[in-house]
């Protein structure tokens, strides 16, 4: 009888539309046949319903189209793009580095990453994905495992219990177990009179005045967790025969000192080697520098950072399991500092990194999906620095980025004080950046206004930018690669116009497309690549000029160019 009683107030509060359904992906309500993110599926890992994160709406159909190459992307706030977002998101530098150059292949890219998450998420979130034909799943994940929903600290003592865990994450699919929650919540602030200060940053509200001592019953805890996770997700996807990518993790060593410094029973503490690390680095000792900030890392007893056992694990893994390979991010970064220690070259503040440093996170995904073979060589390869030329990351997402890190740094546990703001006229890309940062416009409104400035001083280069940002954030609507390929033809890059262009006529079939396709690939002496869309627009002919006789001489120039 009481499980019956149960059943009944389940299925009533589902009758009556209570609380959420907690699965990984939800239709999409804007494109019939087609899958998105949840918004609600953080939820089954949160405690506090308050802090549940929100992740990209990035549509997929559940069933594959033929030819189509489909990526899942897995992780946390890195794997996200914080703090720029949308095109500032490694996986957004490698969408675009697939666009240019594999432009007659279809590509999906589609990121999955939460923030304030870790690997019991990511676990979930991987095995959902098995069931839609991914040709990759990429994983760049281990800085929560602490402090991130489920995380051993932020649970007290739950995550300790891995079956103990699992089993409250699936009880929060009931929406018996969510009213219960939300009233449980009510009546705690009510009696304690504290509730979540939604103006402290999620750091806060998430981990507090947590310390977790190296070596502690805590901190193993967390490197069991992980291992446990990730162990499982691989053998999923090993099961499956479907590539599994996994990178090791990078974080700052030489410019971040330790947030939280305790003595390690033998004299020493986090403070005492980063401060050795210090001097060895100024007596250019790198290497020994380099143990000693890597060691008050380990020491620091605020877990932000992944411990190195995590790296370790991730390489085990990979050799453990079929289908599974190591992405060295690590190593990549290393290369890209000057003296091979890891700062704010590359890295924001303790995890997160720059605009740079995202570029390099995208080059060593691209690489080794290259290595594996997964990415056959193309003869239009977009080289590394070639990309961060012309990856279409505008000033206003980049100042975004800045005003954002400005914002985390004035709070706990960072404590800097926020930089006196200049005496002067702020330019269009600070106003739109400004109101971004305080979520006074969305940003594709803030790409539009930004476009209409670009178009009133007659900038075609900067206009061009932002209609590749928009055609990047949202690749299904052809509208957007229209305006990338005319904007590409006013500027003469003909090669990326017939990119875009192209992309754009495999979505939608139109008569003016083929023709801007023909006449380009023509001037290019192209007849070969132009003849299918002449021969579209023939047969398709919606102008008052006859192209049949157009159709003839493209013909008679593909077989001369056979001939020679």
């Amino acid at each position: 009888m009481p499980f019956l009683v149960l059943l009944v107030l389940e299925g009533a509060l589902r009758l009556f539309g209570y609380g959420h359904d907690l699965a990984v992906f939800t239709e999409d309500p804007a494109r019939k046949g087609y899958l998105v993110l949840n918004p609600h599926a953080s939820k089954r890992y949160f405690a506090n319903q308050q802090n549940a994160t929100y992740g990209n709406a990035e549509p997929f159909t559940a069933n594959k189209a033929p030819g189509v190459f489909r990526i899942f992307v897995l992780g946390e706030s890195t794997t996200i793009g914080y703090p720029y977002m949308n095109n500032g998101s490694f996986h957004r530098w490698l969408q675009y580095r697939l666009l240019q150059t594999y432009p007659d292949r279809d590509f999906e890219v589609i990121n999955l990453s939460l923030t304030a998450v870790n690997s019991y998420t990511v676990l979930d979130f991987g095995k959902a994905v098995l069931d839609y034909e991914p040709d990759a799943v990429l994983v760049y994940t281990g800085h929560n495992e602490y402090y991130g929903a489920m995380g051993v600290a932020a649970t007290k003592g739950v995550g300790h219990n891995r079956t103990l865990a699992r089993w409250l994450m699936n009880l929060r699919s009931w929406r018996l177990t969510q009213l219960i929650a939300t009233v449980a919540d009510k009546i705690i602030g009510l009696i304690s009179g504290e509730n979540v200060d939604l103006r402290e940053n999620l750091m806060k509200r998430m981990a507090a005045d947590q310390q977790i001592a190296f070596g502690s019953a805590a901190y193993n805890a967390g490197i069991d967790q992980f291992r446990t996770n990730m162990d499982e997700l691989a053998a999923a996807t090993s099961a499956r025969g479907i590539p599994l990518l996994i990178s090791n993790l990078v974080s700052n060593e030489k410019d971040l000192k330790p947030f939280v410094s305790i003595p390690d029973g033998r004299g020493k503490s986090a403070d005492t080697h980063y401060q050795s690390g210090i001097q060895l680095f100024n007596q250019a000792d790198y290497p020994s520098a380099k143990k000693e900030f890597v060691t008050a890392k380990e020491l620091d007893a605020l877990r932000f950072r992944a411990p190195e056992a995590l790296n370790t694990i991730i390489k085990d893994i990979t050799h453990a399991h079929k289908g599974v390979t190591l992405v060295d991010t690590r190593d990549l970064f290393e290369k890209h500092a000057a003296t091979g220690i890891l700062g704010k070259e590359t890295l924001l503040e303790h995890v997160h990194p720059n605009l740079q440093g995202y570029a390099l996170l995208s080059e060593a995904f691209y690489q080794t999906l290259r290595q594996t073979g997964l990415l056959p060589a193309s003869s239009a390869e977009m080289p590394l620095e070639a990309l961060k030329k012309q990856m279409p990351v505008t000033i206003v997402d980049s100042l975004k980025g800045e005003y954002e890190m400005m914002i985390l740094k004035e709070g706990w546990p960072f404590n800097i004080p926020m930089p006196a703001e200049e005496k002067r006229e702020k330019t269009e890309e600070e106003k739109l950046a400004g109101a971004l940062v305080v979520k006074q416009i969305s940003w594709r409104d803030a790409m539009g206004r930004l476009q209409q400035h670009y178009a009133a001083a007659k900038d075609t280069a900067a206009m061009l930018r932002v209609a590749e940002a928009l055609a990047l954030d949202d690749p299904l609507n052809a509208v957007y690669f229209d305006n990338a390929g005319k904007l590409s033809i006013a500027l003469g890059l003909h090669r990326q116009a017939v990119n875009y262009l192209s992309k754009a006529f495999r979505m939608e079939n139109s008569f003016e497309r083929a023709r801007m396709l023909f006449v380009i690939l023509l001037k290019m002496d192209r007849p070969e690549e132009a003849l299918p869309y002449v021969r579209y627009a023939a047969t398709n002919n919606t102008s008052r000029f006859n192209l049949n006789e157009l159709l003839s001489f493209v013909q008679q120039q593909v077989e001369a160019k056979k001939r020679r």
